[in-house]
């Protein structure tokens, strides 16, 4: 290593200070590099990074009022609810069959040349040659008709089993309906966790590059006294010059994380968009019975107690619970009516119907509201309509059979996401043990991470340790709080994904009634 004619100069003593000067520097940079290289986050932004143009006014919101206003104008969601209003409309047009049809006819005809009719002359005069025809004329110039038919059915199997399968279909939309709410939430929810954990890692990131920046002024200021060399302060520059560009796609991925919460949200300027709480502050080294006085980020679950519940309770809750087991289990019975319609088709069809004529005729110069030429006649009739399909080219016995096709494709389907589903909640129970596991360790790390800090700085002003020390117990305190911040994060999502799974996911209505309309709970978040 090169040294100064003034370090040359300098007594014993100070050199060695010089020396490990030198290597304090080296291994802070390095570290400062190593710092600024985590990538495992997904990447966030500092709230200080350059704009271009004015910021909007911030809109500030709390984890429980993003997933309110999810729920107010997410468009993945208002499509589900137009889907389910379409569904409501098909159950009254399948009444309109069962219920009686009233038609109403009228025509009016001008005959340009009433055309003639031969008969045999003899009808007239019984002494005319038998092959004689006369030509008579029937119709005249002008006909009205008029009629009104009404028609009751009385017995048309496929048009009442109908009605139930048009009512099937409004049951699958409307549960349709409650499990969009239900994922639209989950991923309101995970979309402001993982903005949570960009800004995290954003202000590692931009601690890492304020405080290179802070040792590179340093560096330089030794360096003009001759204490360490051009070397040194070069390799900061580079050093620098290559965390730079890593804050600056760390600003970039902030944004992105705060638009896929905006999409999310249904807002338009997404750059408004701020969230509340901080994951290095959850506090998971509680048990799961007293979480609930916890963190609102914490607090807001569905299922605060599974931790503490038996698994197959759990498992018991998801199958009666989880919206896309009921959406299956209301295909089926869907399909079951389908395939009752088509068996319907053998059966005959009975129904009652009436009609009243009016006719009119009228030679010359149609009189529309003249009465005294005009030749009126009237009809009234009743009766019963009686129709037995008998023979359709073997088109009936094939659709019966894709109908039962179908039904057992249906069942077999909810038995495969039945089986699917036990296996999703047992994995997400087992993730949420796992990682509240992994962030109480990695809370007492940063407990301890943070008294060795303490220690080693007060011994720092003593003079009793050197900065190298000090740096180190730093690293290690950052690195724990980083480990922490990411076991909360999948602490988190775990149990979002846990809630959806078992449906229990807040501000979602989860009664056996799959009504799939999003109801007000209280403000813990609890339902």
């Amino acid at each position: 290593m090169l040294k100064t004619m003034d370090q040359e100069n300098q007594p014993m003593g100070v050199r060695m200070d010089t020396r490990a000067w030198r290597r304090h520097t080296r291994i802070r940079a390095v570290l400062m590099v190593w710092l600024g290289g985590w990538g495992g986050w997904g990447g966030a932004a500092p709230l200080s990074a350059q704009q271009t143009r004015p910021a909007p006014e911030a809109q500030r919101l709390s984890l429980e009022d993003a997933v309110r206003l999810a729920l107010e104008r997410n468009r993945a969601l208002r499509d589900a609810q137009l889907v389910l209003e379409g569904a409501e409309a098909q159950v009254s047009e399948a009444w309109s069959s069962v219920l009686p049809s009233i038609d109403l006819n009228a025509s009016y005809t001008r005959s340009l040349a009433v055309p003639k009719t031969f008969i045999p002359a003899v009808i007239f005069d019984p002494d005319a040659d038998p092959d004689e025809l006369v030509g008579v004329q029937f119709g005249a110039d002008n006909s009205w008709s008029s009629q009104i038919r009404v028609e009751q059915p009385l017995f048309r199997a496929a048009a009442f089993i109908g009605v139930g399968a048009a009512g099937r279909y409004r049951e699958l939309q409307n549960e349709l309906v409650r499990g969009t709410a239900q994922q639209v939430v989950t991923q309101v929810r995970i979309a402001y966790y993982d903005l949570l954990l960009a800004q995290e890692q954003a202000r590692l990131t931009d601690n890492t590059v304020r405080r290179v920046r802070e040792t590179l002024q340093e560096s330089r200021a030794m360096n003009k006294a001759g204490l360490i060399s051009d070397y040194e302060v070069l390799r900061l520059e580079v050093e620098l010059g290559n965390l730079e560009p890593n804050l600056r796609r760390a600003q970039n991925m902030v944004a992105q994380a705060r638009r896929t919460l905006g999409v999310q949200l249904g807002v338009e300027n997404a750059e408004s968009l701020e969230v509340e709480g901080s994951l290095s502050e959850v506090d998971l080294g509680r048990t799961a019975s007293s979480a609930a006085a916890g963190s609102p980020l914490v607090r807001f679950a569905g299922l605060a107690d599974a931790e503490i519940m038996p698994e197959q309770q759990v498992v018991a809750l998801a199958m009666e619970q989880r919206s896309d087991l009921r959406q299956l289990e209301l295909m089926e019975r869907l399909r079951h009516a389908e395939f009752r319609v088509e068996q319907s088709e053998y059966l005959p069809t009975i129904s009652l119907f009436g009609t009243y004529l009016i006719s009119a005729q009228e030679n010359g110069h149609p009189d529309f509201f003249g009465e005294s030429s005009l030749q009126r006649s009237y009809g009234r009739q009743v009766g019963v309509e009686v129709s037995l399909p008998l023979f359709a080219g073997f088109r009936r016995p094939a659709r019966v059979s894709q109908r039962r096709a179908a039904v057992e494709q249906a069942a077999t389907q909810l038995r495969l996401a039945a089986d699917q589903a036990e296996h999703q909640v047992q994995t997400y129970l087992e993730q949420l043990e796992e990682t509240r596991r992994r962030a109480d360790a990695a809370r007492l790390a940063v407990s301890q991470a943070r008294r060795g800090f303490e220690i080693v700085s007060a011994q720092y002003r003593e003079g009793l340790s050197s900065q190298l020390e000090t740096t180190d117990a730093e690293v290690a305190l950052r690195q724990s709080e980083f480990n922490y911040a990411q076991a909360v994060y999948d602490y988190l999502a775990a149990q979002a994904r846990l809630d959806e799974a078992t449906g229990s996911v807040p501000f979602v209505d989860p009664g056996a009634g799959g009504v799939g309309i999003p109801v007000a709970v209280s403000g813990n978040g609890h339902q």
